[in-house]
């Protein structure tokens, strides 16, 4: 399927029609509600001593399977049908074209079920935490600039309304109009907002950080299959792999050798900033992405700033006063952000660490305020880290220049 890239670059989402085909569907909806019993028993037997009978099924607004992660072990011949959907042409095929890339890796493979119980609508956000992140405006200037490094979808099994948009403002900053109603009632529908109507089978693919909204978590059936392609993933080789087709197996090792030849870009990048060595940091971000241009160069080094801190603790775990947030992020792996993990910290020594850590800490100082805020439409509470605005001292240029 061709999709007009122009119109999704303008307006951030495209609903596509049939990702998955209607004599697909019903095999499709068996192996995921296989996967949300194995799910719900592994909660209730996981449950807190004052947890109901179900655990996380009858207390989450919006429980989630975590089939690349948590559930993975799950993943069998009964069930390897809930992987293959993220290798059909409507949705591999589209991500890698809306991205401009060969083959599109899969990052992540979720199914967002209905809660118990009706929880009404959530809050207006925007998927980003500039603490452990970036501002808002460096994603901005990165898109208009090279792209979308990241797509994220919505595939129903049965017809969904709950999200909404706001077209274009995955572009542009909050309007003080937006930002005054958020603060008001961040649970109502916004100006220039609109549903995104889908059929069973249907998709929509969206761009990081479009304003999007959860309009209603009631007990209407929910199956609605999330996740998102990005030129690069954090996938090693998983045992569920054999159960899938050669097509499917072929493409995991593909996007396995992918991640491992990032990894070791990240990692010449930061041995770069260790020796000081300004040539070697930009040649490694120009290979990590080809043809990248300065604004994507400034967001990626704000990036490594995060990255550097989260191995810096990692191998210094005993660190005190660090906020709950920074340190889940060192704890976990976001490639699309060049968080490899704390597997990844251990490709550096505690001398190395502290090394990067002092490179790049006075960069983590430019991205604070002198005290706290908090502006609406971010998955945030409030903090010293700038939420939109990138502070004009902040840029590859600028950071390389002071070695």
């Amino acid at each position: 399927m061709n999709l007009d890239r122009e119109a999704f670059l303008r307006d951030g989402y495209r609903i596509v029609r049939q990702v998955i085909p209607s004599d697909r569907l019903d095999a499709t909806r068996a192996s995921y509600e296989i996967l949300v019993e194995r799910q719900k028993a592994i909660w209730a037997r996981n449950r807190k001593p004052n947890d109901p009978p179900g655990g996380v099924w009858e207390i989450s607004a919006q429980p989630r399977l975590m089939l690349d992660t948590a559930l993975a072990e799950e993943i069998d011949a009964r069930t390897a049908a809930a992987i293959e959907v993220w290798l059909l042409p409507n949705a591999h095929g589209v991500s890698s074209q809306l991205l401009d890339v060969p083959d599109a890796s899969v990052t992540q493979m979720l199914l967002m079920c209905n809660p118990v119980s009706d929880r009404g609508p959530a809050n207006w956000h925007r998927d980003l935490h500039p603490i452990d992140t970036a501002p808002l405006q460096g994603y901005i200037e990165d898109i208009a600039e090279n792209g979308p490094s990241y797509v994220q979808w919505n595939i129903p099994l049965y017809d969904d309304s709950v999200l909404w948009v706001v077209p274009g403002s995955h572009i542009r900053l909050n309007t003080e109009e937006e930002n005054r109603l958020l603060l008001e009632n961040p649970r109502r529908a916004l100006p220039r907002s609109i549903p995104v109507e889908l059929k069973a089978g249907d998709g929509v693919v969206y761009i990081l950080p479009i304003l999007h909204w959860a309009s209603h978590y009631g007990t209407k059936m929910r199956r609605t299959i999330h996740g998102g392609f990005a030129p690069f993933s954090r996938f090693e080789k998983l045992h569920y792999v054999r159960h899938l087709s050669a097509s499917a197996q072929a493409a995991f090792e593909r996007w396995s050798r992918r991640n491992n030849e990032a990894q070791d870009i990240t990692e010449s990048i930061l041995r770069a900033a260790i020796r000081e060595d300004g040539r070697a940091f930009e040649a490694g971000l120009e290979r990590l992405r080809p043809g990248l241009g300065r604004k994507g160069k400034d967001l990626r080094t704000v990036f490594l700033c995060k990255a550097a801190y989260f191995i810096f603790l990692n191998k210094h775990p005993e660190t005190e006063n660090v906020p709950v947030r920074i340190r889940n992020a060192s704890r976990a792996q976001h490639p699309i952000t060049l968080n490899w993990g704390p597997a990844f910290s251990e490709r550096f020594t505690v001398q190395e660490a502290e090394a990067l850590w002092e490179r790049f800490s006075p960069l983590e100082a430019r991205l604070q305020s002198d005290r706290e805020h908090f502006e609406p439409g971010f998955q945030a509470e409030p903090m010293r880290h700038y939420f939109s605005r990138m502070p004009h001292e902040v840029s590859m240029e600028a950071f390389l220049s002071t070695w």
